[in-house]
C-alpha cells in the first residue's frame, strides 16, 4: 500500500497546492490524520478521492513516506494513481 502526493502546481489563495492520494481510502485517511489534516478536508469527488495539501505540507508528507509523483515525469504512474482515486471517489461508505 502506498500514499502519493503529486506536484504542488495549483495556485489558490496565494499558495501552491498538491493532491494526497493512496492505494486505499483507509491508508489515505490514516496518513492525512498523521499530517494533522482533519477528516472534513477529505475531497470525495468523482474526479478522485484525495486531500488537498499545501506545498509545505507536501514536503512533510514526503518526509513521512509519501511517494512524490510528477505529472511531468511519471505520467503512467500518475494516471494509475488517479484511476484508483477516481474509483474510490463517491464509493466510500459513510
Amino acid at each position: 500500500m502506498t500514499v502519493y502526493v503529486d506536484d504542488a502546481v495549483t495556485l489558490w489563495r496565494g499558495e501552491r497546492w498538491a493532491h494526497l492520494m493512496a492505494d486505499t481510502l483507509d491508508e489515505l485517511h490514516a496518513f492525512a490524520a498523521a499530517l494533522g489534516i482533519p477528516r472534513r478536508a477529505f475531497q470525495d469527488k468523482t474526479s478522485g478521492a484525495h486531500y488537498d495539501v499545501t506545498a509545505a505540507l507536501r514536503e512533510r508528507a514526503i518526509a513521512l513516506g509519501a511517494v512524490a509523483i510528477s505529472r511531468h515525469t511519471d505520467r503512467d504512474l500518475v494516471r494509475a494513481v488517479i484511476r484508483k482515486a477516481k474509483a474510490q471517489g463517491r464509493h466510500e461508505s459513510r
